[in-house]
């Protein structure tokens, strides 16, 4: 009984038989055989215990067994559905061109465009003002080229001054200024002269027209001084007294009408002093000597600030 169980025991705890080595082909064969048994790209593989792995190795591969090739001990590559994420590119801001501005735009041009025919104007107003006070054609010849060089030279003057003061010739620079402001003071005065000449020319013009009104009150006066000589020819009594009075009422009528002709003269100045005191409730009225200055100062000042706008128009296309 006793040598029974021991070859019982014996043969449980018996080594497994050694396999046959493998030769090439069946190597081959086994490596074709795994491949095809494996997952279909793009299906996961379950995960295998470590255990069950290595009975599963030991019954593929003999421990005796001579080494499967490099290409088949390297593990399959495992493939997903699940797309690779692309790291994106850092977004390189379009950094586009500084845009210049035009060298000429429209206000510039509108200025340039000003300046030129304030200065075709000043330089007209100037000699003709300046060849009016010749008492002989050579004088007036002579003072009206030094009328329209004046204003030439205070139309160039400004632009060049600045050019000069930029690059650094500030004594050149200021004495431009001096010339300007001379060759300046010299062409607003002719100004003055040419504004106050016709405006007092026009108003006096049309002060002396004839109008229904003051052809009545004419009229009127001739009757009444007829009157009077009829009644005082005999001599002065109540009648003639009464005769002269109505000839004094009848001067004082035409001269009342000659006046009312007189301010229609100007109307401007007229409505100016209107709206000032409508705009201020009546707290300002000015006089209409008071807006005939400054529309006097204003005709003169501005054919000559030609050569200021200019400078401006220039700067502002740079």
């Amino acid at each position: 009984m006793t040598s029974d169980n021991s070859a019982a025991v014996i043969s449980l705890h018996q080594d497994p038989p050694k396999s046959k080595a493998m030769t090439g082909a069946e190597r081959a064969k086994a490596y074709r055989d795994r491949k095809r048994t494996k997952a279909p790209a793009g299906a996961v593989a379950p995960r295998m215990p470590a255990r069950a792995a290595a009975n599963v190795q030991s019954k593929v591969s003999p421990p005796d067994a001579l080494p499967a090739p490099a290409e088949a001990l390297t593990p399959p590559t495992v493939t997903t559905d699940r797309a690779t994420p692309v790291t994106p590119a850092a977004a390189t801001p379009l950094i586009s061109p500084p845009v210049t501005p035009s060298r000429l735009n429209l206000a510039s041009a509108i200025l340039m465009v000003a300046a030129v025919a304030l200065a075709g104007v000043g330089v007209a107003v100037n000699g003709w003002f300046a060849r009016s006070l010749g008492s002989s054609d050579a004088a007036g010849w002579l003072f009206l080229a030094l009328g329209m060089a004046a204003d030439l030279i205070a139309l160039g003057m400004p632009s060049c001054a600045a050019n000069l003061w930029q690059i650094g010739r500030r004594g050149s620079a200021l004495l431009g200024w001096a010339l300007w402001l001379l060759t300046f003071v010299f062409v607003v005065t002719a100004g003055l002269g040419f504004a106050s000449t016709n405006i007092s020319d026009v108003t006096l013009a049309r002060a002396s027209r004839v109008t229904p009104v003051v052809t009545g009150a004419q009229a009127a006066l001739s009757d009444a001084m007829a009157a009077r000589d009829r009644e005082c020819k005999g001599g002065v009594g109540k009648f003639c007294r009464e005769r002269e009075a109505t000839v004094l009422e009848r001067r004082q009528a035409l001269e009342t009408a000659v006046a009312a002709i007189g301010r229609a003269a100007d109307p401007q100045t007229d409505a100016a002093v209107k709206l000032v005191a409508w705009a201020t409730f009546g707290s300002l009225r000015p006089a209409s000597e008071d807006f005939a200055m400054l529309r006097l100062v204003l005709l003169a000042l501005l054919p000559q600030v030609g050569g200021l706008l200019m400078l401006v128009a220039r700067r502002s296309v740079r």
